[in-house]
């Protein structure tokens, strides 16, 4: 088993769309066809392709229309399953290993339309541009960005490596617009990042699971632990985390819960989708090298905690806020999380094409299925004190066209759910809010778990009434749930 995990690999990224998945890569199954292929429906769709080839007003390329007829087929399934082309495989091996090449900028949408700087990364060319957060970037190589999509805008910065690109940038206090001429590197991103928010209380902050993950967060964990022995709470910030290395989900649950705890557990048709992973380097190792939770203090295992989750926590975001909340080990603060509880894996096709098919459910370690449901925060928190903000504004996996049910319980009521989130767009809507700063002292979300964690009064989300104290470690019936 473990020998076959260290060949597997993903439980991916959607960070533009919001859709995170899980993944694992394979080799194309070798499996009987039961029953017999259906002759009479593929008689058809040769006729279809012939037609087109004879009938259709201008010529079409083959490998065109086989392409799409196998995307159209593999996307009718679900809204994970999908063809990926060579660009987008090429992209989703990029996004697991925490590199890509682009200028090095987080950015959002501003409400004027212009794109927003969040951040640089550290020594990326933006960085060294000297590109700030805050700054708008109103055009793309002389490209207007108003009316277009943040994923185009990302799609024109990126591209391939010492290739040059121009951003026209607006910054508060210059009277004219700053040009940065720039030339594309490869850029690491790191995952992982913390700190002390104040003596004796820690911020662990996850963006994404990536192959490096695990690593980074033991040499964080370590680093935090050695500025302050006597740390007495740890918050672990996964909001807007959509998923990644499914290695990375294990390793992280399992540095904060006993030794061989099983953390998830998967099952779909073929035998090798009925697994349960535990906490041991063999699930969660993929560099082949020591085990990086090894180095942890032991103090890790018991120290208060809270898991900060949102709308934007998906996938293996929900698999380690699932695991910790089954064993009691921390408490979930923020809002019901995204609902991504179905395993994708990658078939390779070609050298450089795939095919993402959903083969399996997964499951907390006590059997819970977060599909269409998402985990439920044990004290709810909006993000800011008058209210939700942009997590308002965000699609779960329930709102999503031919999503699989969950097949453990029933989503829920769905029509009453529609309306209590259509009532929060609306209100998210009119308050125009900017992007949340993670971290930040003004991150309202960030202050209400500080105060769960020394037993202070939390305010609780709008949908209910109650502003209550609850103690740490303790689970509470709040007035609102």
């Amino acid at each position: 088993m473990g020998k076959k995990l260290k060949n597997s690999g993903l439980v991916g990224l959607g960070v533009v769309a919001g859709i995170a998945i899980s993944l694992q890569f394979s080799a194309m199954a070798q499996k009987p066809v039961d029953p017999p292929l259906p002759l009479e429906e593929l008689r058809q769709l040769a006729d279809v392709f012939g037609l087109i080839k004879s009938d259709y007003v201008e010529p079409v390329e083959d490998k065109k229309l086989l392409t799409e007829a196998i995307s159209g087929m593999v996307a009718s399934l679900d809204p994970h399953s999908a063809y990926l082309d060579k660009k987008a495989y090429a992209e989703l091996r990029e996004g697991s290993q925490g590199k890509f090449v682009g200028l090095g900028i987080e950015i959002g949408q501003s409400e004027d339309g212009y794109i927003k700087i969040v951040a640089p990364i550290e020594d990326s060319p933006a960085w060294r541009a000297g590109i700030k957060a805050g700054d708008l970037i109103s055009r793309l190589d002389n490209t207007p960005v108003k009316g277009m999509s943040l994923d185009d805008s990302i799609k024109k910065m990126r591209g391939e490596p010492h290739s040059k690109v121009s951003l026209t940038i607006l910054r508060k206090g210059e009277a004219e617009p700053l040009v940065f001429n720039m030339t594309r590197e490869e850029i690491v991103q790191k995952s992982v990042k913390g700190k002390l928010i104040e003596p004796g209380y820690a911020w662990l902050r996850i963006s994404q699971f990536q192959e490096p993950t695990v690593d980074d967060m033991a040499a964080k964990i370590v680093e935090l632990y050695k500025q302050d022995p006597s740390i007495k709470g740890l918050i672990l910030d996964l909001r807007n985390d959509p998923g990644g290395v499914l290695q990375g989900a294990i390793g992280v649950a399992a540095a904060f819960l006993p030794k061989d705890s099983p953390i998830v557990s998967t099952n779909g048709q073929l035998p090798d989708q009925k697994q349960i992973f535990y906490g041991r380097p063999e699930y969660y190792e993929l560099r082949g090298e020591s085990d990086a939770l090894a180095k942890l203090p032991a103090a890790i295992k018991k120290v208060p905690m809270v898991v900060l989750v949102n709308t934007g926590s998906a996938s293996a975001s929900e698999i380690v806020a699932g695991a910790l909340q089954d064993y009691k080990r921390a408490d979930i603060i923020g809002s019901q999380t995204f609902g991504k509880g179905s395993v994708q894996t990658i078939r390779q096709l070609t050298a450089d094409t795939a095919v993402k098919l959903t083969t399996a459910r997964y499951y907390t370690p006590n059997g819970r299925s977060i599909q269409a449901k998402g985990i439920t925060p044990d004290v709810p928190v909006d993000e800011y004190a008058d209210g939700d903000g942009l997590n308002a504004l965000r699609t779960r996996e329930a709102d999503l066209a031919k999503h699989l049910s969950n097949d453990r319980e029933q989503e829920g009521e769905k029509s009453k759910r529609d309306e209590l989130e259509e009532q929060m767009r609306i209100l998210a809507l009119e308050k125009k809010r900017q992007p949340l700063e993670y971290g930040a002292g003004d991150d309202f979300q960030l202050q209400q778990a500080l105060n769960h964690l020394k037993g202070l009064p939390v305010q609780l989300a709008k949908t209910g009434t109650a502003v209550v104290a609850v103690d740490p470690g303790l689970k509470k019936d709040l007035a609102n749930k």
